[in-house]
């Protein structure tokens, strides 16, 4: 791997590596709570999403996430 012949590109291609880590464990925390905070659908529609956000992290945050309505959405401070 080229890598290790040039130490600082092994070192940027680590760090994409963990910031790339860090947003996909953040967006399955954020999905998670979120899933459990929303008060539009009953206990066995969260337990649903709940096992399709572990069972399929990537596919299934992303899921939740563009089907999620509207009005959960972060409001804008501006627009407020």
């Amino acid at each position: 791997m080229i890598g290790y012949d040039f130490p600082l590109l092994s070192l940027f291609v680590m760090s994409i590596w963990w910031m790339w880590l860090a947003a996909v464990l953040f967006g399955l925390v954020y999905a998670f709570v979120d899933n459990f905070k929303r008060t539009d659908h009953g206990g066995g529609a969260k337990a649903m999403w709940a096992l399709l956000i572990l069972v399929l992290p990537l596919v299934g945050t992303l899921i939740y996430i563009v089907s999620r309505p509207k009005e959960y959405t972060i409001p804008n401070p501006r627009n407020a």
